[in-house]
């Protein structure tokens, strides 16, 4: 595996070990062979995203498709509004046939108050809207997308269409989600965001503003399956 592949696919291949921990213990903790608090799993987050983020610093200097100096102000303004349409349709779109597993969410226990519950959300949110958003748009959007037309995918060029990758990229960020469709709306949005603006960089804006207006909504109704 090239430099390159390695650059766009550690940071997410970091968070989805942690997402499969995860997992693995709800699953070891709903048969009772092992016994964690609930602060065990929501310590896992701050871990997570700060690995996460580590990497993606560490790494920076390989990404030269994120661009955001010198972004198109119209195609800002376009992205903001992708964002915050997909996180409507995201909130109205968890039918139970298009969920897979349980929508437990993450709740740091901000309702209980105290400063760790503060600090957990503080940090839910800031790697939901700012770290997530960097580390998949440029696995995604960056990496497979063109991975999928070309093996050398860094002959292709940012935003070009092909319809065999844009379906399924699409249907694998939907994979990525328990709630199947709306993961895959909100990859068909981003994409064509791609498409229309030539740059990684809006894609995470969009996304960044999703996840953003997805948090605040989540904390003020308590709707923490979405989290």
């Amino acid at each position: 595996m090239d430099r390159d592949t390695i650059a766009r696919c550690l940071p997410f291949i970091i968070y989805m070990a942690f997402v499969g921990v995860g997992e693995g213990l709800g699953w070891l903790g709903a048969r009772g062979i092992i016994n964690y608090g609930d602060d065990a799993v929501r310590f896992l987050y701050p871990v997570k995203i700060t690995l996460v983020a580590v990497s993606l610093a560490v790494l920076w200097k390989h990404y030269s498709e994120v661009r955001f100096k010198g972004i198109s102000v119209s195609d800002t303004i376009l992205s903001v509004v992708v964002g915050l349409v997909v996180f409507v349709l995201w909130i109205n779109m968890d039918w139970p046939f298009a969920v897979f597993g349980e929508m437990e969410g993450y709740d740091p226990g901000i309702s209980g108050g105290g400063a760790l519950p503060l600090a957990l959300t503080s940090i839910r949110i800031f790697g939901a809207s700012v770290i997530v958003p960097v580390m998949e748009e440029i696995f995604w959007r960056s990496f497979l997308l063109r991975y999928i037309i070309n093996p050398d995918f860094m002959a292709v060029k940012i935003g070009r269409f092909t319809l065999v990758s844009f379906i399924i990229s699409i249907a694998l960020f939907g994979l990525e989600h328990n709630m199947l469709l709306a993961g895959m709306m909100a990859g068909a949005a981003y994409t064509l965001l791609l498409y229309r603006t030539k740059n990684i960089a809006q894609c995470v804006i969009a996304h960044g503003v999703t996840n953003l207006a997805l948090g605040i909504y989540v904390i003020n109704t308590g709707q923490w399956r979405f989290w």
